[in-house]
């Protein structure tokens, strides 16, 4: 016997003037293709029909979207923020996006929705308004009552999952910031994560080397003896299956990325370099550790396209799937 189906997720549409209104349409228009779990659009209706002339319902309450979802992209409309002209961010499209987001944790936060897609935002127009997070992990986080440091970024395509240890920091800044503890935290999140939200029984997991060559013995750097290999010992002791510090140069080909679940890098590039290579069009930013599921596709606002009819919808449309796997995942546990 089958439980009740899932709320339906929310997708804030992120900065109205980026790509995000034309993406989470396009999503909509592509769900029977696709086999999309139901969602409803958290945004501005204009400017949604800017860029797109298919059918809006808006909603009075959420437990409306369902039946809403097969006639029209059901529709939380925000304070109305003005006029939005695609490709020109301003302040008043700012605070859309920070309305629909904070709207869409509350929903997920209370159990109207499913869990949580969140669109493209520019962090340099959210801090003219005084948003003061480093992205929308953190804040997302905190509204869940996480702390920041337990609330892990992961990056997931088809064939490679990537988390960097450490995230939005100077390169310069990354030996101090990582430590024993950090590396240990995150791979048990990881672990708890992939076993409840993507039907991993036993998470294979790899770590990569700091310095080139992990170290080369400490020749290159004592950080892979002295900070990474404690972490993998502690971890072993706790029966997790774990492998390294790697040469980082050795983990990314066909055959190695075989052998493991997730790939845990020491800093952002480490760990999105390799996926933005493989999966650009595709790549889903998962935050792992959180009581509600969050994804979101692995890309900006690209307002340099906005409204052109050339953005690709491909990362959206895996973010929403996404979801909805992990959230009916949670449902049958």
């Amino acid at each position: 016997m089958t439980g009740p189906a899932p709320a339906p997720l929310a997708v804030s549409v992120g900065d109205p003037a980026g790509v995000g209104p034309e993406i989470v349409a396009a999503a909509w228009a592509a769900r029977h293709a696709e086999n999309l779990p139901p969602f409803f659009a958290i945004g501005d209706r204009r400017a949604i029909n800017a860029v797109w002339d298919g059918p809006i319902e808006t909603l009075g309450t959420p437990s409306d979207a369902a039946a809403a979802f097969d006639r029209a992209l059901p529709l939380i409309q925000v304070d109305d923020p003005g006029e939005i002209t695609p490709g020109d961010p301003n302040f008043a499209g700012a605070r859309c996006a920070l309305d629909s987001l904070e709207i869409a944790v509350g929903l997920a936060r209370n159990g109207f929705a499913g869990g949580i897609v969140t669109g493209p935002v520019s962090k340099a127009q959210l801090y003219n308004i005084g948003f003061n997070y480093p992205g929308q992990t953190e804040f997302v986080a905190e509204r869940c009552g996480i702390a920041a440091v337990n609330a892990v970024m992961m990056l997931a395509g088809p064939s490679l999952r990537t988390i960097p240890i450490t995230v939005h920091s100077p390169l310069s800044d990354v030996p101090r910031l990582l430590t024993t503890e950090l590396i240990i935290a995150k791979a048990r999140i990881a672990v708890r994560a992939l076993t409840r939200d993507y039907g991993v029984a036993r998470p294979r997991l790899v770590v990569a080397g700091l310095n080139p060559h992990a170290g080369e013995s400490g020749t290159l750097g004592r950080e892979d003896i002295d900070i990474i290999r404690p972490a993998i010992e502690t971890l072993l002791a706790e029966d997790i299956d774990v492998r390294g510090p790697l040469a980082a140069d050795t983990m990314f080909h066909p055959a190695a990325r075989a052998l493991y679940d997730v790939a845990l890098c020491m800093y952002h590039d480490q760990a999105l370099i390799p996926l933005k290579t493989l999966h650009f069009d595709d790549g889903v930013n998962v935050t792992l550790g959180l009581p509600i599921v969050r994804t979101s596709p692995d890309h900006g606002t690209a307002f340099g396209i906005a409204g052109k009819g050339i953005a690709s919808p491909r990362a959206m449309i895996e973010a929403i799937r996404m979801a909805g796997q992990c959230v009916a995942r949670r449902l049958a546990a």
